[in-house]
């Protein structure tokens, strides 16, 4: 079961994403919090935030859906934007596997998305 609060979480925290501030993205997780993309190595999520805005300018990321996923939430999202190397179009999904902490901060996310398709499309753009 999601709660509403979660739901809210989960609004607020695409939202941030498109503010072009990565301390907006930053709020939304613990002091100690990590992340990881695609099974990387854990980044600071101020560096990973602000790599995707640079690389983005006009990046809209929506909320799609949350899964409970045993102890977990998969927050579903997808990006849309113009890749400022490029020029191309971006359209990518993708979640992040959040472990909440007791203060309903997100203390782990593990992010996911097809790698390969966003290779393709830094290069050649949507189709």
């Amino acid at each position: 079961m999601i709660s509403d609060h979660l739901t809210e979480l989960a609004k607020r925290y695409a939202q941030a994403w498109c503010s072009r501030n990565p301390d907006a993205v930053v709020g939304f997780y613990a002091k100690n919090a990590s992340i990881s993309v695609n099974d990387g190595a854990l980044t600071p999520i101020a560096d990973v935030a602000r790599s995707f805005m640079r690389d983005f300018p006009d990046m809209l990321v929506t909320f799609d859906k949350l899964e409970p996923r045993d102890d977990r939430i998969a927050f579903h999202w997808t990006l849309t934007g113009t890749h400022a190397g490029s020029g191309n179009k971006v359209r990518i999904s993708g979640y992040e596997l959040w472990k909440i902490d007791n203060d309903g901060l997100i203390a782990e996310s593990k992010g996911h998305f097809d790698a390969a398709d966003y290779e393709r499309q830094l290069r050649e753009g949507v189709n």
